[in-house]
Protein backbone atom coordinates (compact mmCIF):
# COMPACT_ATOMS: atom_id res chain seq x y z
CA UNK A 1 0.00 0.00 0.00
CA UNK A 2 2.19 2.63 1.04
CA UNK A 3 4.62 1.57 -1.63
CA UNK A 4 2.02 2.18 -4.92
CA UNK A 5 0.92 5.27 -2.62
CA UNK A 6 4.40 6.84 -3.57
CA UNK A 7 4.09 5.82 -7.04
CA UNK A 8 0.79 7.92 -7.19
CA UNK A 9 2.57 10.56 -5.53
CA UNK A 10 5.67 10.59 -8.62
CA UNK A 11 2.95 10.64 -11.56
CA UNK A 12 1.07 13.18 -9.51
CA UNK A 13 3.89 15.84 -9.33
CA UNK A 14 5.36 14.83 -12.75
CA UNK A 15 8.03 12.37 -11.50
CA UNK A 16 9.37 9.62 -13.19
CA UNK A 17 11.81 8.65 -10.72
CA UNK A 18 14.24 9.57 -7.58
CA UNK A 19 17.81 8.70 -8.01
CA UNK A 20 18.79 6.21 -4.91
CA UNK A 21 22.21 7.93 -5.44
CA UNK A 22 21.52 11.00 -4.39
CA UNK A 23 17.86 11.05 -3.15
CA UNK A 24 17.03 13.83 -6.35
CA UNK A 25 13.95 13.97 -7.71
CA UNK A 26 13.94 13.23 -11.29
CA UNK A 27 10.95 15.06 -13.40
CA UNK A 28 9.47 13.40 -17.12
CA UNK A 29 10.93 15.59 -20.04
CA UNK A 30 7.15 15.55 -21.91
CA UNK A 31 6.95 17.25 -25.21
CA UNK A 32 4.75 20.47 -25.19
CA UNK A 33 3.07 19.39 -28.13
CA UNK A 34 0.98 22.54 -28.46
CA UNK A 35 4.04 24.74 -28.41
CA UNK A 36 5.39 22.63 -31.03
CA UNK A 37 2.40 22.79 -32.91
CA UNK A 38 2.23 26.57 -33.10
CA UNK A 39 5.69 27.36 -33.60
CA UNK A 40 5.53 25.02 -37.10
CA UNK A 41 2.35 26.65 -37.76
CA UNK A 42 4.36 30.60 -37.53
CA UNK A 43 6.88 28.93 -39.83
CA UNK A 44 4.53 27.81 -42.50
CA UNK A 45 2.56 30.96 -42.37
CA UNK A 46 5.67 33.14 -42.44
CA UNK A 47 6.71 30.81 -45.57
CA UNK A 48 3.86 30.69 -47.70
CA UNK A 49 2.33 34.21 -46.47
CA UNK A 50 5.85 35.54 -47.86
CA UNK A 51 5.71 33.00 -50.71
CA UNK A 52 2.20 34.66 -51.50
CA UNK A 53 3.00 38.33 -50.93
CA UNK A 54 6.22 37.24 -53.40
CA UNK A 55 3.45 35.96 -56.15
CA UNK A 56 1.20 38.94 -55.76
CA UNK A 57 4.09 41.25 -56.69
CA UNK A 58 4.75 39.57 -59.54
CA UNK A 59 0.89 39.75 -61.08
CA UNK A 60 0.07 42.75 -60.01
CA UNK A 61 3.66 43.97 -61.41
CA UNK A 62 2.21 44.88 -64.78
CA UNK A 63 0.76 47.85 -66.63
CA UNK A 64 -2.77 47.72 -66.12
CA UNK A 65 -4.55 49.44 -68.53
CA UNK A 66 -8.74 49.42 -68.90
CA UNK A 67 -9.47 50.01 -72.49
CA UNK A 68 -11.67 53.53 -72.58
CA UNK A 69 -15.01 52.33 -73.50
CA UNK A 70 -16.35 56.23 -73.40
CA UNK A 71 -13.35 57.12 -76.04
CA UNK A 72 -14.65 57.68 -79.80
CA UNK A 73 -17.66 56.66 -78.68
CA UNK A 74 -19.48 59.60 -80.65
CA UNK A 75 -17.27 58.70 -83.85
CA UNK A 76 -18.21 55.09 -83.86
CA UNK A 77 -21.75 54.95 -84.01
CA UNK A 78 -21.75 52.84 -87.04
CA UNK A 79 -19.69 50.75 -85.30
CA UNK A 80 -21.61 47.32 -85.21
CA UNK A 81 -22.62 46.70 -81.53
CA UNK A 82 -21.46 44.10 -79.53
CA UNK A 83 -24.57 41.47 -79.96
CA UNK A 84 -23.30 41.58 -83.91
CA UNK A 85 -20.24 40.26 -83.10
CA UNK A 86 -19.46 36.48 -83.08
CA UNK A 87 -18.33 35.33 -79.38
CA UNK A 88 -17.73 32.07 -77.89
CA UNK A 89 -17.38 31.93 -73.65
CA UNK A 90 -14.65 29.17 -74.54
CA UNK A 91 -12.61 30.93 -77.06
CA UNK A 92 -10.40 34.19 -75.38
CA UNK A 93 -9.21 36.46 -78.51
CA UNK A 94 -6.43 38.36 -76.86
CA UNK A 95 -4.65 41.32 -79.26
CA UNK A 96 -1.31 41.52 -79.10
CA UNK A 97 0.80 44.32 -80.12
CA UNK A 98 4.13 44.96 -81.13
CA UNK A 99 4.79 48.87 -80.53
CA UNK A 100 7.77 51.38 -81.27
CA UNK A 101 7.74 53.49 -78.39
CA UNK A 102 10.37 55.39 -80.20
CA UNK A 103 8.42 56.15 -83.06
CA UNK A 104 6.47 59.70 -83.81
CA UNK A 105 2.93 59.61 -83.62
CA UNK A 106 0.30 60.11 -80.58
CA UNK A 107 1.03 56.15 -79.54
CA UNK A 108 3.68 55.27 -81.78
CA UNK A 109 3.85 52.42 -84.35
CA UNK A 110 2.26 48.72 -84.29
CA UNK A 111 4.52 46.48 -87.04
CA UNK A 112 3.10 43.77 -84.92
CA UNK A 113 -0.52 42.78 -85.25
CA UNK A 114 -1.14 39.06 -84.05
CA UNK A 115 -4.53 37.95 -82.59
CA UNK A 116 -3.80 34.92 -80.03
CA UNK A 117 -6.71 32.77 -79.61
CA UNK A 118 -7.30 30.41 -76.84
CA UNK A 119 -9.78 27.96 -77.97
CA UNK A 120 -10.48 25.57 -74.70
CA UNK A 121 -13.53 24.28 -76.61
CA UNK A 122 -10.99 22.38 -79.17
CA UNK A 123 -7.77 22.64 -77.31
CA UNK A 124 -5.71 24.16 -79.55
CA UNK A 125 -4.24 27.83 -79.53
CA UNK A 126 -4.81 30.05 -83.06
CA UNK A 127 -2.10 32.71 -84.07
CA UNK A 128 -3.57 35.16 -86.75
CA UNK A 129 -1.29 37.77 -88.54
CA UNK A 130 -3.52 41.07 -89.12
CA UNK A 131 -1.16 42.67 -91.93
CA UNK A 132 0.11 46.08 -91.15
CA UNK A 133 -0.88 47.39 -94.67
CA UNK A 134 -4.21 45.95 -94.97
CA UNK A 135 -6.84 48.98 -96.12
CA UNK A 136 -9.60 49.16 -93.56
CA UNK A 137 -12.52 51.17 -92.33
CA UNK A 138 -11.19 52.71 -89.16
CA UNK A 139 -14.44 53.72 -86.99
CA UNK A 140 -14.61 57.34 -86.70
CA UNK A 141 -11.69 57.92 -89.63
CA UNK A 142 -11.04 57.70 -93.12
CA UNK A 143 -10.05 54.37 -93.95
CA UNK A 144 -6.78 53.61 -93.71
CA UNK A 145 -3.67 50.90 -93.34
CA UNK A 146 -4.26 48.86 -89.95
CA UNK A 147 -1.60 49.88 -88.56
CA UNK A 148 -2.49 53.17 -88.25
CA UNK A 149 -5.26 53.03 -86.05
CA UNK A 150 -3.25 52.52 -83.40
CA UNK A 151 -1.67 56.47 -83.95
CA UNK A 152 -5.69 57.18 -83.59
CA UNK A 153 -6.06 55.82 -80.17
CA UNK A 154 -3.99 52.77 -79.22
CA UNK A 155 -5.18 49.84 -78.69
CA UNK A 156 -8.80 50.49 -78.15
CA UNK A 157 -8.75 52.20 -81.72
CA UNK A 158 -7.07 48.78 -83.69
CA UNK A 159 -9.40 46.43 -81.49
CA UNK A 160 -12.62 48.62 -82.66
CA UNK A 161 -11.11 48.59 -86.24
CA UNK A 162 -10.67 45.00 -85.62
CA UNK A 163 -14.30 43.96 -84.49
CA UNK A 164 -16.11 46.68 -87.02
CA UNK A 165 -13.98 45.15 -89.81
CA UNK A 166 -14.02 41.50 -89.29
CA UNK A 167 -17.01 40.84 -86.80
CA UNK A 168 -15.21 38.70 -83.89
CA UNK A 169 -14.68 40.37 -80.21
CA UNK A 170 -11.44 41.30 -79.45
CA UNK A 171 -11.54 40.14 -75.43
CA UNK A 172 -8.41 41.42 -73.85
CA UNK A 173 -4.73 42.85 -75.47
CA UNK A 174 -1.43 43.23 -74.55
CA UNK A 175 1.43 45.46 -75.86
CA UNK A 176 5.00 45.14 -76.05
CA UNK A 177 7.36 47.58 -77.08
CA UNK A 178 10.23 46.04 -78.99
CA UNK A 179 12.73 46.97 -76.63
CA UNK A 180 11.14 45.15 -74.23
CA UNK A 181 10.95 42.24 -76.66
CA UNK A 182 14.59 41.56 -76.40
CA UNK A 183 14.43 41.16 -72.98
CA UNK A 184 11.18 38.78 -72.76
CA UNK A 185 13.68 36.91 -75.21
CA UNK A 186 16.96 36.90 -73.07
CA UNK A 187 15.12 35.90 -70.11
CA UNK A 188 14.12 32.33 -71.45
CA UNK A 189 17.15 31.86 -72.99
CA UNK A 190 16.87 32.46 -75.96
CA UNK A 191 14.94 30.34 -79.04
CA UNK A 192 15.71 27.94 -81.70
CA UNK A 193 14.49 28.76 -85.03
CA UNK A 194 15.38 27.45 -88.60
CA UNK A 195 16.97 29.93 -91.28
CA UNK A 196 18.03 30.63 -94.55
CA UNK A 197 21.26 32.27 -96.01
CA UNK A 198 19.08 35.57 -96.93
CA UNK A 199 17.38 35.40 -93.34
CA UNK A 200 21.35 34.84 -91.50
CA UNK A 201 22.79 37.53 -93.11
CA UNK A 202 20.08 39.92 -92.42
CA UNK A 203 20.24 39.78 -89.04
CA UNK A 204 23.98 39.91 -89.04
CA UNK A 205 23.81 43.06 -90.99
CA UNK A 206 21.51 44.93 -88.72
CA UNK A 207 23.22 43.33 -85.17
CA UNK A 208 25.84 45.45 -83.75
CA UNK A 209 27.37 42.64 -81.51
CA UNK A 210 29.76 41.15 -84.49
CA UNK A 211 31.49 38.86 -81.41
CA UNK A 212 27.79 36.56 -82.14
CA UNK A 213 27.78 36.32 -85.66
CA UNK A 214 25.34 33.31 -87.10
CA UNK A 215 26.78 31.21 -89.69
CA UNK A 216 25.59 29.17 -92.68
CA UNK A 217 22.02 28.41 -92.59
CA UNK A 218 19.66 25.66 -90.75
CA UNK A 219 18.59 25.92 -86.87
CA UNK A 220 20.11 28.78 -85.06
CA UNK A 221 19.81 29.78 -81.74
CA UNK A 222 19.03 33.48 -81.64
CA UNK A 223 19.20 36.05 -78.51
CA UNK A 224 16.69 38.86 -78.09
CA UNK A 225 18.35 41.22 -80.57
CA UNK A 226 18.57 38.26 -83.08
CA UNK A 227 14.70 37.31 -82.35
CA UNK A 228 13.78 41.16 -83.14
CA UNK A 229 15.74 41.44 -85.94
CA UNK A 230 13.92 38.50 -87.14
CA UNK A 231 10.70 39.60 -86.58
CA UNK A 232 11.03 43.18 -88.46
CA UNK A 233 12.44 41.73 -91.48
CA UNK A 234 10.52 42.51 -94.63
CA UNK A 235 14.13 42.13 -96.63
CA UNK A 236 12.62 39.39 -98.90
CA UNK A 237 10.35 39.12 -101.94
CA UNK A 238 7.88 38.53 -100.07
CA UNK A 239 8.33 41.98 -97.95
CA UNK A 240 5.20 41.94 -95.42
CA UNK A 241 3.97 38.72 -96.17
CA UNK A 242 7.07 36.77 -95.19
CA UNK A 243 7.66 39.08 -92.04
CA UNK A 244 4.11 38.62 -90.84
CA UNK A 245 5.14 34.42 -91.34
CA UNK A 246 8.41 35.07 -89.57
CA UNK A 247 6.53 36.97 -86.40
CA UNK A 248 4.08 33.77 -86.48
CA UNK A 249 7.35 31.47 -85.84
CA UNK A 250 8.92 33.56 -83.42
CA UNK A 251 5.86 33.39 -81.26
CA UNK A 252 5.42 29.53 -81.76
CA UNK A 253 9.21 29.33 -80.78
CA UNK A 254 8.60 30.96 -77.54
CA UNK A 255 5.90 28.54 -76.69
CA UNK A 256 8.01 26.14 -77.44
CA UNK A 257 10.57 27.30 -74.89
CA UNK A 258 7.73 28.02 -72.54
CA UNK A 259 7.12 24.18 -72.10
CA UNK A 260 11.03 23.44 -71.27
CA UNK A 261 10.93 25.59 -68.24
CA UNK A 262 10.45 24.59 -64.94
CA UNK A 263 8.18 25.99 -62.27
CA UNK A 264 11.21 28.39 -60.85
CA UNK A 265 11.91 29.61 -64.00
CA UNK A 266 8.43 30.39 -64.65
CA UNK A 267 7.74 32.52 -61.76
CA UNK A 268 11.22 34.27 -62.88
CA UNK A 269 10.23 34.52 -66.23
CA UNK A 270 7.12 36.24 -65.11
CA UNK A 271 8.34 38.41 -62.62
CA UNK A 272 11.15 39.82 -65.89
CA UNK A 273 7.78 40.07 -68.45
CA UNK A 274 4.82 41.42 -66.45
CA UNK A 275 6.70 45.09 -65.93
CA UNK A 276 7.01 45.25 -69.70
CA UNK A 277 3.43 44.05 -70.86
CA UNK A 278 0.34 47.00 -70.93
CA UNK A 279 -2.97 44.75 -70.83
CA UNK A 280 -6.57 44.60 -69.50
CA UNK A 281 -5.92 41.37 -68.45
CA UNK A 282 -7.26 41.61 -64.30
CA UNK A 283 -4.94 39.73 -61.23
CA UNK A 284 -7.91 37.04 -61.00
CA UNK A 285 -7.80 36.04 -64.70
CA UNK A 286 -4.28 35.58 -64.99
CA UNK A 287 -4.60 33.60 -62.15
CA UNK A 288 -6.75 31.02 -63.66
CA UNK A 289 -4.71 31.38 -66.78
CA UNK A 290 -1.45 30.43 -64.68
CA UNK A 291 -3.21 27.79 -63.19
CA UNK A 292 -4.18 26.25 -66.15
CA UNK A 293 -0.59 27.09 -68.23
CA UNK A 294 1.04 23.78 -68.60
CA UNK A 295 -2.30 22.63 -70.39
CA UNK A 296 -2.90 26.07 -72.42
CA UNK A 297 1.34 25.24 -73.82
CA UNK A 298 0.96 21.82 -74.75
CA UNK A 299 -2.08 22.66 -76.97
CA UNK A 300 -1.87 22.31 -80.18
CA UNK A 301 -0.84 25.72 -81.87
CA UNK A 302 -2.41 26.60 -85.62
CA UNK A 303 -1.75 29.58 -87.59
CA UNK A 304 -3.73 31.95 -90.36
CA UNK A 305 -3.41 35.11 -91.92
CA UNK A 306 -5.24 37.97 -92.95
CA UNK A 307 -5.45 38.60 -96.31
CA UNK A 308 -5.19 35.58 -97.71
CA UNK A 309 -3.07 35.08 -100.95
CA UNK A 310 -5.85 34.63 -103.15
CA UNK A 311 -8.34 37.41 -101.30
CA UNK A 312 -5.86 40.80 -101.64
CA UNK A 313 -4.44 43.07 -104.71
CA UNK A 314 -1.64 45.58 -103.94
CA UNK A 315 -2.92 49.75 -104.54
CA UNK A 316 -1.58 52.86 -103.83
CA UNK A 317 -4.24 55.23 -102.36
CA UNK A 318 -2.92 58.25 -101.08
CA UNK A 319 0.34 57.56 -102.34
CA UNK A 320 0.63 54.60 -100.04
CA UNK A 321 1.35 51.32 -101.16
CA UNK A 322 -1.58 49.39 -99.10
CA UNK A 323 -3.11 45.47 -99.27
CA UNK A 324 -7.09 45.57 -100.64
CA UNK A 325 -9.50 43.30 -99.66
CA UNK A 326 -10.85 41.81 -102.74
CA UNK A 327 -13.93 40.36 -100.98
CA UNK A 328 -14.46 41.69 -97.05
CA UNK A 329 -17.27 39.10 -96.54
CA UNK A 330 -15.16 36.11 -97.23
CA UNK A 331 -12.40 37.35 -95.45
CA UNK A 332 -14.76 37.78 -92.40
CA UNK A 333 -15.97 34.03 -93.11
CA UNK A 334 -12.52 32.93 -93.13
CA UNK A 335 -11.40 34.49 -90.11
CA UNK A 336 -14.41 33.57 -87.80
CA UNK A 337 -14.27 30.23 -89.48
CA UNK A 338 -10.89 29.70 -88.28
CA UNK A 339 -10.99 31.07 -84.96
CA UNK A 340 -13.98 29.28 -83.85
CA UNK A 341 -14.55 25.93 -86.24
Amino acid sequence: MHKNHKKDNLKKNNIDYVDIYSGREIKKRTLDWKKIFFTILFVLTGFFGGALIYAYNILTSFNYKELDETQNQKEIADTENDSSLINDNMVLNVLLLGTDSQSAGDGGRTDTILLLSLDARNGKLKITSLMRDTWVKIPGYSSDRLNAAYTHGGAKITADTIEYNFGIKIDRYAIVDFDHFEHIVDSIGGIDMELNRFEVNYINKNCADKKSLLKGSGLMHLNGKQALMHARNRDSIGSDYDRTERQRKVIMAIFEKGKTLNIAQVTQLASTIFPMVTTNFKVSEITRMASKALTYLNFPVLQFRIPTDENVRDETIDSKMVLVINDMKKARNDLQEFIYK
